[in-house]
């Protein structure tokens, strides 16, 4: 299997399955010198991990990385970071009654016929388990950058939107709430409406939004290695996305020119900013700021139609842990993403 790295000076390579002994990676790039904060980074890897309310997933995993390599008397040795993460709650019975059976909208069956093999336990490689070690990379990613700030949170759930632009929104509340809604009234209907669904043993989707403050002007690589096409490229690489807008995104296409243009205060910054934070793939100084979108989560506790290995249509329902909805645990891990690409392109500023 190819594909397991991520970026080009700044890099990750995950390795592990949901079901194995344990997840981890390798970080390389990471300058020497850098204060490593263990606490922040085991801070990043609570905010992912299963188990942490009553509207995710209940797997209990503690989640605690364990650093190989690469860090010495609390700061980075310039040397690849290698770290593991052990699985602790493996209960992978649970998925016995998939063993010939490919689930649908999951990768099993894509899997079993490009490799000629799969790891059914909790979909294996495929498990949004991975993303476990792109978090322990995004946290010292961040550590990187400690001028830019990173604040991801839940946007919508299923039909339930937060309307208030992100400029009226306070970011510390967001960890105040299971959703991860910075918006308390928004919150508590978002909650209820997830515990709605997972009664009913269904699931549903919704979005996180992104916005990145305090960028410099400069980064990114046009005509191919473009700011915004990174981050595009690193939020569908996070299982269950489905889309990716940033600034005026899809919207933006149903106006004319001389509404969408920011025109320039003399300082350089922009009236509006209908970009984005990012012009011609470049970082413009302005907030950068992105939408994410998540399909739910295709393990339903309902009887539906599936297909067998000997080409059988059958009847299944889920069975096992799983979250009814996944993005109040996806908003570290596009805030990890978007610390990676920007870790990058901020190496790749220093060498011209």
């Amino acid at each position: 299997m190819a594909g397991n790295s991520f970026g080009t000076l700044f890099r990750i390579t995950t390795f592990g399955e949901s079901h194995g002994d344990a997840l981890g990676g390798i970080i390389d790039g990471c300058p020497p010198g850098i204060t490593i904060d263990l606490e922040a980074i085991q801070f990043e890897m609570s905010r992912r991990k299963p188990g942490q309310s009553a509207i995710v997933t209940q797997r209990k995993e503690p989640d605690e990385v364990q650093f190989l390599s690469g860090i010495f008397e609390g700061k980075s040795t310039g040397t690849p970071i290698g770290f593991i993460i052990p699985n602790t709650n493996q209960k992978s019975d649970d998925y016995s009654h998939i063993k010939d059976n490919y689930r649908p909208s999951h990768a099993d069956y894509v899997y079993e016929k490009k490799y000629g093999v799969r790891d059914y336990r909790g979909g294996g490689r495929s498990s949004a388990r991975e993303t476990a070690s792109r978090v322990v990379a995004g946290a010292v990613a961040k550590q990187m950058l400690p001028n830019i700030k990173i604040n991801a949170y839940v946007s919508s759930v299923g039909p339930i939107y937060l309307e208030k632009p992100y400029q009226e929104l306070d970011f510390s509340k967001t960890e105040n709430n299971p959703v991860r809604c910075p918006d308390e009234a928004t919150a508590v209907i978002m909650e209820e409406y997830i515990r709605d669904i997972r009664k009913q043993g269904d699931t549903v989707g919704g979005t996180v939004t992104c916005v990145i403050q305090n960028v410099p002007i400069g980064l990114g690589e046009p005509v191919f290695d473009k700011l915004h096409a990174e981050l595009g490229k690193a939020m569908l690489s996070i299982n269950a996305v489905k889309g990716f807008e940033f600034g005026s995104g899809f919207e933006g296409s149903r106006m004319k020119g001389s509404e969408h243009n920011d025109l320039y205060n003399a300082d350089g910054t922009t009236k509006t900013n209908r970009s984005g934070g990012i012009q011609g793939g470049i970082s413009n100084g302005m907030d950068i700021y992105f939408r994410v979108a998540f399909k739910p989560v295709a393990t339903i506790m309902q009887k539906q139609e599936s297909l067998d290995n000997q080409g059988n249509i059958t009847e299944m329902s889920g069975k096992g842990r799983h979250d009814p909805c996944v993005v109040p645990r996806a908003v570290p891990i596009v805030e990890a993403m978007s610390a990676i690409v920007l870790a990058d392109f901020y190496l790749f500023n220093k060498i011209y």
